[in-house]
Protein backbone atom coordinates (compact mmCIF):
# COMPACT_ATOMS: atom_id res chain seq x y z
CA UNK A 1 0.00 0.00 0.00
CA UNK A 2 3.27 2.08 0.51
CA UNK A 3 3.02 3.23 -3.35
CA UNK A 4 -0.83 4.47 -3.07
CA UNK A 5 0.71 6.38 -0.44
CA UNK A 6 3.28 7.86 -2.70
CA UNK A 7 0.88 8.69 -5.58
CA UNK A 8 -0.64 11.31 -3.30
CA UNK A 9 2.35 13.32 -2.69
CA UNK A 10 2.92 13.92 -6.21
CA UNK A 11 5.95 14.14 -8.13
CA UNK A 12 8.08 12.51 -5.70
CA UNK A 13 6.34 9.49 -6.24
CA UNK A 14 8.07 9.13 -9.73
CA UNK A 15 11.58 9.58 -8.92
CA UNK A 16 11.02 6.96 -6.12
CA UNK A 17 9.15 4.52 -8.05
CA UNK A 18 11.79 4.81 -10.72
CA UNK A 19 14.73 3.90 -8.62
CA UNK A 20 13.48 0.85 -7.67
CA UNK A 21 13.16 0.25 -11.40
CA UNK A 22 16.81 1.18 -11.86
CA UNK A 23 17.39 -1.10 -8.72
CA UNK A 24 15.69 -3.94 -10.06
CA UNK A 25 17.31 -3.64 -13.33
CA UNK A 26 21.41 -4.11 -11.52
CA UNK A 27 19.83 -6.96 -9.35
CA UNK A 28 18.80 -9.10 -12.34
CA UNK A 29 20.93 -7.43 -15.69
CA UNK A 30 22.97 -10.35 -15.34
CA UNK A 31 20.12 -13.34 -15.18
CA UNK A 32 17.87 -11.79 -18.27
CA UNK A 33 18.38 -11.93 -21.84
CA UNK A 34 18.27 -7.81 -23.23
CA UNK A 35 15.86 -9.25 -25.98
CA UNK A 36 16.26 -7.70 -29.53
CA UNK A 37 14.20 -4.71 -30.92
CA UNK A 38 12.54 -5.10 -34.49
CA UNK A 39 11.40 -3.09 -37.45
CA UNK A 40 9.31 -4.08 -40.39
CA UNK A 41 8.85 -1.43 -43.00
CA UNK A 42 5.21 -3.17 -44.09
CA UNK A 43 4.26 -2.70 -40.17
CA UNK A 44 5.43 1.34 -40.38
CA UNK A 45 3.40 1.55 -43.69
CA UNK A 46 0.59 0.13 -42.49
CA UNK A 47 0.15 2.05 -39.16
CA UNK A 48 1.95 5.66 -41.00
CA UNK A 49 4.14 5.03 -37.61
CA UNK A 50 8.17 4.30 -37.35
CA UNK A 51 7.42 1.30 -34.74
CA UNK A 52 10.02 -0.32 -32.42
CA UNK A 53 9.18 -3.53 -31.08
CA UNK A 54 10.79 -4.78 -27.93
CA UNK A 55 10.72 -8.76 -28.48
CA UNK A 56 9.90 -9.80 -25.05
CA UNK A 57 8.50 -13.39 -26.57
CA UNK A 58 12.27 -13.71 -26.66
CA UNK A 59 12.96 -13.36 -23.27
CA UNK A 60 14.12 -16.23 -20.80
CA UNK A 61 10.64 -18.24 -20.74
CA UNK A 62 9.37 -16.60 -23.22
CA UNK A 63 7.53 -13.82 -22.03
CA UNK A 64 8.61 -10.23 -19.80
CA UNK A 65 7.39 -12.06 -16.49
CA UNK A 66 10.50 -13.36 -15.91
CA UNK A 67 12.15 -10.23 -14.83
CA UNK A 68 9.49 -9.66 -12.41
CA UNK A 69 9.95 -12.73 -11.32
CA UNK A 70 13.50 -12.80 -10.82
CA UNK A 71 13.18 -9.10 -9.14
CA UNK A 72 11.27 -10.24 -6.29
CA UNK A 73 12.92 -13.62 -6.01
CA UNK A 74 16.15 -12.55 -5.55
CA UNK A 75 15.56 -9.88 -3.21
CA UNK A 76 14.05 -12.36 -0.72
CA UNK A 77 15.70 -12.34 2.71
CA UNK A 78 18.00 -15.77 3.35
CA UNK A 79 14.94 -16.99 6.06
CA UNK A 80 12.36 -16.31 3.11
CA UNK A 81 14.35 -18.37 0.83
CA UNK A 82 14.63 -20.87 2.84
CA UNK A 83 11.23 -21.64 3.35
CA UNK A 84 9.98 -21.09 -0.18
CA UNK A 85 7.76 -19.15 -2.51
CA UNK A 86 3.94 -19.46 -3.96
CA UNK A 87 2.22 -17.71 -6.84
CA UNK A 88 -0.85 -17.46 -8.81
CA UNK A 89 -0.81 -17.61 -12.89
CA UNK A 90 -2.10 -18.99 -15.71
CA UNK A 91 1.27 -19.63 -17.13
CA UNK A 92 3.86 -16.92 -17.79
CA UNK A 93 4.10 -15.61 -14.60
CA UNK A 94 4.55 -19.62 -13.23
CA UNK A 95 6.80 -19.73 -15.32
CA UNK A 96 9.00 -17.64 -14.59
CA UNK A 97 8.46 -17.88 -10.80
CA UNK A 98 9.72 -21.51 -11.08
CA UNK A 99 13.13 -20.57 -13.00
CA UNK A 100 13.77 -17.52 -10.96
CA UNK A 101 13.34 -20.30 -7.66
CA UNK A 102 15.32 -23.02 -9.74
CA UNK A 103 18.41 -20.78 -10.70
CA UNK A 104 18.00 -19.38 -6.58
CA UNK A 105 17.72 -22.42 -5.05
CA UNK A 106 14.30 -21.29 -4.19
CA UNK A 107 10.93 -23.70 -4.01
CA UNK A 108 8.37 -22.52 -5.71
CA UNK A 109 4.76 -23.67 -5.59
CA UNK A 110 2.20 -21.92 -8.02
CA UNK A 111 -1.31 -22.32 -8.10
CA UNK A 112 -2.70 -22.58 -11.93
CA UNK A 113 -6.18 -22.56 -13.68
CA UNK A 114 -7.24 -26.18 -14.84
CA UNK A 115 -7.39 -24.36 -18.29
CA UNK A 116 -4.39 -23.00 -18.51
CA UNK A 117 -2.87 -23.86 -21.73
CA UNK A 118 -0.53 -27.11 -21.36
CA UNK A 119 2.53 -26.29 -22.84
CA UNK A 120 2.92 -23.55 -19.81
CA UNK A 121 1.58 -25.86 -17.12
CA UNK A 122 4.44 -28.30 -18.69
CA UNK A 123 6.82 -25.92 -19.05
CA UNK A 124 6.44 -24.86 -14.96
CA UNK A 125 6.63 -28.10 -14.28
CA UNK A 126 9.94 -28.55 -16.28
CA UNK A 127 11.65 -26.04 -14.46
CA UNK A 128 10.95 -28.26 -11.09
CA UNK A 129 8.05 -26.10 -9.62
CA UNK A 130 4.93 -27.78 -7.42
CA UNK A 131 2.13 -27.20 -9.41
CA UNK A 132 -1.77 -26.90 -7.50
CA UNK A 133 -4.69 -27.09 -9.98
CA UNK A 134 -7.81 -24.75 -9.35
CA UNK A 135 -10.98 -24.11 -11.50
CA UNK A 136 -11.03 -20.08 -12.07
CA UNK A 137 -14.80 -20.34 -12.35
CA UNK A 138 -15.52 -21.53 -8.88
CA UNK A 139 -12.58 -20.62 -6.52
CA UNK A 140 -10.39 -18.10 -5.85
CA UNK A 141 -6.70 -18.35 -6.66
CA UNK A 142 -5.61 -15.88 -4.04
CA UNK A 143 -7.28 -17.61 -1.09
CA UNK A 144 -5.73 -20.81 -2.09
CA UNK A 145 -2.38 -18.92 -2.58
CA UNK A 146 -2.91 -17.65 0.78
CA UNK A 147 -3.78 -20.75 2.28
CA UNK A 148 -0.51 -21.78 0.98
CA UNK A 149 1.45 -19.02 2.63
CA UNK A 150 -0.49 -19.52 6.29
CA UNK A 151 0.45 -22.79 6.51
CA UNK A 152 3.60 -23.26 4.70
CA UNK A 153 5.32 -19.55 5.79
CA UNK A 154 5.99 -19.49 1.96
CA UNK A 155 6.29 -15.52 0.40
CA UNK A 156 3.53 -14.49 -2.11
CA UNK A 157 4.90 -13.46 -4.91
CA UNK A 158 1.62 -12.43 -7.23
CA UNK A 159 1.75 -11.66 -10.65
CA UNK A 160 1.40 -7.89 -10.61
CA UNK A 161 0.87 -6.54 -7.45
CA UNK A 162 4.18 -6.31 -5.83
CA UNK A 163 6.71 -3.23 -6.25
CA UNK A 164 9.36 -5.73 -6.98
CA UNK A 165 7.65 -7.50 -9.49
CA UNK A 166 6.36 -3.97 -11.26
CA UNK A 167 9.80 -2.51 -11.02
CA UNK A 168 11.04 -5.44 -12.63
CA UNK A 169 8.97 -5.42 -15.59
CA UNK A 170 9.76 -1.77 -15.92
CA UNK A 171 13.31 -3.07 -16.76
CA UNK A 172 12.38 -3.77 -20.45
CA UNK A 173 11.04 -0.23 -20.88
CA UNK A 174 14.72 0.71 -19.90
CA UNK A 175 16.45 -1.43 -22.72
CA UNK A 176 14.12 0.28 -25.23
CA UNK A 177 14.59 3.60 -24.69
CA UNK A 178 18.42 3.04 -24.39
CA UNK A 179 18.12 1.80 -28.00
CA UNK A 180 15.55 3.87 -29.24
CA UNK A 181 15.77 7.00 -26.71
CA UNK A 182 13.27 9.48 -29.09
CA UNK A 183 10.00 6.86 -28.93
CA UNK A 184 7.19 9.25 -28.14
CA UNK A 185 4.72 6.85 -27.42
CA UNK A 186 4.98 3.11 -25.83
CA UNK A 187 1.98 0.24 -27.00
CA UNK A 188 1.29 -2.23 -23.95
CA UNK A 189 -0.66 -4.82 -23.27
CA UNK A 190 -2.70 -5.00 -19.43
CA UNK A 191 -3.66 -8.45 -17.70
CA UNK A 192 -3.22 -6.96 -13.57
CA UNK A 193 -1.14 -3.69 -14.91
CA UNK A 194 2.71 -4.81 -13.70
CA UNK A 195 4.09 -4.27 -17.12
CA UNK A 196 1.82 -1.00 -17.94
CA UNK A 197 2.66 0.37 -14.36
CA UNK A 198 6.35 -0.56 -14.55
CA UNK A 199 6.63 0.64 -18.13
CA UNK A 200 5.31 3.87 -16.98
CA UNK A 201 7.59 4.64 -14.45
CA UNK A 202 10.51 3.73 -16.38
CA UNK A 203 9.54 5.73 -19.51
CA UNK A 204 8.39 8.69 -17.28
CA UNK A 205 11.62 8.52 -15.28
CA UNK A 206 13.43 9.26 -18.67
CA UNK A 207 10.86 11.12 -20.14
CA UNK A 208 7.61 12.41 -18.92
CA UNK A 209 6.68 13.77 -22.46
CA UNK A 210 5.90 9.97 -23.66
CA UNK A 211 2.59 8.93 -23.95
CA UNK A 212 1.71 5.52 -22.26
CA UNK A 213 -0.99 3.55 -23.85
CA UNK A 214 -2.55 0.25 -22.37
CA UNK A 215 -4.06 -2.27 -24.25
CA UNK A 216 -6.81 -4.62 -23.83
CA UNK A 217 -8.95 -7.27 -25.20
CA UNK A 218 -12.80 -6.18 -24.92
CA UNK A 219 -13.60 -8.91 -23.55
CA UNK A 220 -11.20 -8.64 -20.61
CA UNK A 221 -11.81 -4.89 -20.47
CA UNK A 222 -11.56 -4.46 -16.51
CA UNK A 223 -9.13 -1.60 -16.68
CA UNK A 224 -10.33 0.05 -19.06
CA UNK A 225 -13.80 0.15 -17.59
CA UNK A 226 -12.17 1.63 -13.96
CA UNK A 227 -9.62 4.17 -15.93
CA UNK A 228 -13.22 5.42 -17.62
CA UNK A 229 -14.82 5.14 -13.59
CA UNK A 230 -12.25 6.41 -11.75
CA UNK A 231 -12.02 3.47 -9.46
CA UNK A 232 -10.84 -0.21 -9.74
CA UNK A 233 -13.53 -2.34 -11.60
CA UNK A 234 -13.70 -5.83 -11.72
CA UNK A 235 -15.50 -8.24 -14.26
CA UNK A 236 -16.55 -11.90 -14.57
CA UNK A 237 -14.01 -14.34 -15.69
CA UNK A 238 -13.21 -13.57 -19.18
CA UNK A 239 -13.41 -16.03 -22.50
CA UNK A 240 -10.43 -14.13 -24.60
CA UNK A 241 -7.87 -16.35 -26.30
CA UNK A 242 -5.58 -13.45 -24.88
CA UNK A 243 -5.40 -15.68 -21.60
CA UNK A 244 -2.66 -14.09 -19.81
CA UNK A 245 -4.73 -11.00 -19.65
CA UNK A 246 -8.00 -12.54 -18.15
CA UNK A 247 -7.63 -11.10 -14.98
CA UNK A 248 -10.40 -9.78 -13.34
CA UNK A 249 -9.50 -6.62 -12.05
CA UNK A 250 -6.58 -4.14 -12.07
CA UNK A 251 -4.05 -4.05 -8.58
CA UNK A 252 -4.53 -2.05 -5.71
CA UNK A 253 -0.93 -1.09 -6.05
CA UNK A 254 -0.61 -0.89 -10.22
CA UNK A 255 -4.21 0.84 -10.90
CA UNK A 256 -3.27 4.36 -8.78
CA UNK A 257 -0.32 4.33 -11.12
CA UNK A 258 -1.84 3.63 -14.24
CA UNK A 259 -4.32 6.40 -13.46
CA UNK A 260 -1.45 9.08 -12.85
CA UNK A 261 1.36 7.75 -15.50
CA UNK A 262 -0.96 6.13 -18.53
CA UNK A 263 -2.71 8.69 -21.27
CA UNK A 264 -5.26 6.26 -22.55
CA UNK A 265 -6.54 2.53 -22.52
CA UNK A 266 -7.71 1.53 -26.12
CA UNK A 267 -9.09 -2.43 -26.30
CA UNK A 268 -9.39 -4.74 -29.32
CA UNK A 269 -11.45 -7.45 -30.79
CA UNK A 270 -10.70 -11.05 -30.80
CA UNK A 271 -10.53 -11.44 -34.56
CA UNK A 272 -8.28 -7.83 -34.31
CA UNK A 273 -5.83 -9.99 -31.63
CA UNK A 274 -6.19 -12.95 -34.24
CA UNK A 275 -5.08 -10.81 -37.43
CA UNK A 276 -2.47 -9.60 -35.14
CA UNK A 277 -0.82 -12.68 -34.75
CA UNK A 278 -1.23 -13.93 -37.80
CA UNK A 279 0.53 -10.56 -39.16
CA UNK A 280 3.25 -11.14 -36.61
CA UNK A 281 4.10 -14.90 -38.02
CA UNK A 282 3.46 -14.16 -41.47
CA UNK A 283 4.78 -10.85 -42.36
CA UNK A 284 7.43 -10.34 -39.57
CA UNK A 285 8.55 -13.50 -38.86
CA UNK A 286 8.10 -14.24 -35.33
CA UNK A 287 5.50 -16.03 -32.70
CA UNK A 288 3.76 -14.27 -30.34
CA UNK A 289 1.07 -15.80 -27.81
CA UNK A 290 -2.70 -13.88 -28.44
CA UNK A 291 -1.74 -12.06 -25.15
CA UNK A 292 1.39 -10.37 -26.45
CA UNK A 293 -0.55 -9.41 -30.01
CA UNK A 294 -2.58 -6.55 -28.56
CA UNK A 295 -0.55 -3.97 -28.77
CA UNK A 296 0.54 -4.95 -32.37
CA UNK A 297 -3.08 -5.56 -33.26
CA UNK A 298 -3.99 -1.68 -32.41
CA UNK A 299 -1.21 -0.22 -34.89
CA UNK A 300 -2.46 -2.74 -37.78
CA UNK A 301 -6.17 -2.10 -36.68
CA UNK A 302 -5.55 1.81 -36.99
CA UNK A 303 -6.72 2.10 -33.86
CA UNK A 304 -3.86 4.17 -32.81
CA UNK A 305 -5.21 8.00 -32.33
CA UNK A 306 -2.01 9.52 -31.13
CA UNK A 307 -0.13 11.86 -33.16
CA UNK A 308 3.39 9.80 -32.58
CA UNK A 309 6.64 9.63 -35.10
CA UNK A 310 8.24 6.38 -33.18
CA UNK A 311 6.46 3.92 -31.93
CA UNK A 312 7.65 1.51 -29.01
CA UNK A 313 5.47 -1.46 -28.70
CA UNK A 314 6.07 -4.16 -25.80
CA UNK A 315 5.27 -8.30 -27.22
CA UNK A 316 5.06 -9.59 -23.79
CA UNK A 317 5.37 -13.24 -25.07
CA UNK A 318 5.69 -15.57 -26.94
CA UNK A 319 4.40 -18.89 -25.05
CA UNK A 320 1.67 -20.16 -27.74
CA UNK A 321 1.04 -24.34 -28.28
CA UNK A 322 1.38 -25.81 -31.22
CA UNK A 323 -2.94 -26.53 -31.25
CA UNK A 324 -4.00 -22.92 -30.20
CA UNK A 325 -1.43 -21.36 -32.65
CA UNK A 326 -3.15 -22.92 -35.76
CA UNK A 327 -6.56 -22.97 -34.34
CA UNK A 328 -5.72 -19.11 -34.18
CA UNK A 329 -4.33 -18.74 -37.62
CA UNK A 330 -7.09 -20.82 -38.85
Amino acid sequence: MKTICYLRNGGMVLSLLYQKVLEAFRRIQKNIYATPIQTSRILNNISQQEVYLKCENLQRTGSFKFRGAYSALSNLTPSERKKGVVAFSSGNHAQAVALAGKLLGIKAVNCMPSDAPKMKQEATKAYRAEIILYDRLTENREEIAQNLQETYGYSLIPPFDKEEVIAGAGTATLELLQEVPDIDTILVPIGGGGLLAGTAIAAHGINPKISIIGVEPELANDTYLSFQAGKRISIPPSSTIADGLRTPCSGELTFPIIQKEVSQIVTVTEQEIRDAVLFAFTRLKIVIEPSGAVPLAVLISGKLRSPSSKVGVILSGGNIDPLSFHKTLS
